[in-house]
């Protein structure tokens, strides 16, 4: 049994601009707290995220959903993970909700149940992350 991250943000953007700060490698650099990364919005593209402040590990990740610009999924391999049977994954869900407003649901699963530790950190690291997307994304 596992357990998924669950979150939903309503962003006053236009849902290209959500998908592009998603999908763009500069663009993810701003927001998420990993500065180096080398992301395609391609199936079957590996890639990595790298340069946490206070963090010292890698996250490889492989593209395993593109469906332009209402789907993304990847998955999510950090240390410490390589003996699970798969990573977890993290998936992106846009829809255009009001005129200029995208609704977002990011959900990351397959944390082994009871992995409260791992959890609040994932869930702690995406709050202030797309909290810094949403500073990003808001209008001048």
């Amino acid at each position: 049994m596992s357990e998924t991250v669950v979150l939903d943000y309503e962003l006053k953007s236009p849902i290209e601009r959500v998908w592009k700060a998603l999908t763009d490698s500069a663009t993810l650099s701003e927001w998420m707290m990993f500065k180096t990364n080398d992301f395609k919005p391609v199936v079957g593209h590996a890639f990595q995220f790298r340069d946490a402040p206070g963090y010292d590990g890698i996250i490889d990740c492989e593209v395993t959903e593109v469906d332009k610009p209402n789907r993304l999924s990847y998955t999510w391999e950090t240390a410490g993970q390589a003996d699970l049977p798969h990573a977890t994954v993290v998936t992106w869900t846009l829809a255009e909700a009001k005129s200029g407003v995208t609704r977002l649901h990011l959900e990351q699963s397959g944390f082994q149940s009871g992995a409260k530790q791992e959890i609040g950190g994932a869930r702690y690291s995406w709050e202030m992350m797309l909290g810094q997307l949403q500073d990003q994304l808001a209008p001048a």
